[in-house]
């Protein structure tokens, strides 16, 4: 019965030490996500039925602790997709979307911390191979737009921990065929993580 209670207490002991950020404190997560498009088309993408496929992806993210309870977080990964229409595949795209958010850590001496945020993407389209036939599709490509995400980092050690996240991007391009518009794709992904983060 000694023994247990010495357990509990050095467990209870660690429990309360335990910070998982503090201002100063960098926060390093690598997380997988699904990036899960909300795509929607105008124009002849429309007609077409335009869809966007889902994506399995890694990615890392760093948080700079302003305050307590306030971090700023860089999120970087990089996905590409598959469009495709009523008439088959027409290629795939690649996009680069570094997003900053703001966010606001609750329970700042808790071991289980949610957050939430809200920030800008950047994203960048590149290794475009978008066809119809013969004739290559060509798209905007940057596209800036709002961020939202909340999550909530859960210790398991004084600076290890795991992380659960939800996201949401709102992405759109111009596409254009030999010349002529042919309408807006946007693909507005949730992106859904888990993974692992530390502090330094």
């Amino acid at each position: 019965m000694r023994y247990a209670k010495q357990l509990f207490l050095a467990a209870a002991l660690l429990a309360s030490q335990t910070v998982l950020a503090a201002q100063g404190d960098i926060i390093a997560r690598v997380r997988g996500i699904v990036v899960a498009p909300d795509a929607s088309t105008t124009g002849t993408l429309s007609s077409l039925g335009t869809t966007v496929n889902t994506t399995v992806v890694p990615e890392v993210d760093f948080t700079y602790m302003l305050t307590n309870s306030l971090g700023a977080e860089l999120i970087l990964g990089t996905t590409r997709h598959s469009l495709t229409t009523d008439l088959g595949g027409i290629g795939k795209v690649s996009l680069l979307p570094p997003t900053l958010t703001l966010q606001w850590h609750f329970n700042d001496a808790g071991r289980i911390r949610p957050y939430v945020g809200a920030g800008v993407n950047y994203t960048l389209f590149y290794h475009n191979t978008l066809a119809v036939g013969d004739e290559g599709v060509s798209i905007t490509n940057h596209s800036f737009g709002p961020a939202l995400q909340a999550g909530v980092d859960v210790a398991f050690s004084q600076n290890w921990f795991v992380n659960f996240d939800v996201k949401k991007l709102w992405i759109k391009t111009d596409a254009t065929l030999a010349g002529s518009d042919i309408g807006t794709l946007k693909i507005n992904p949730w992106i859904i993580g888990v993974g692992v983060g530390r502090r330094f």
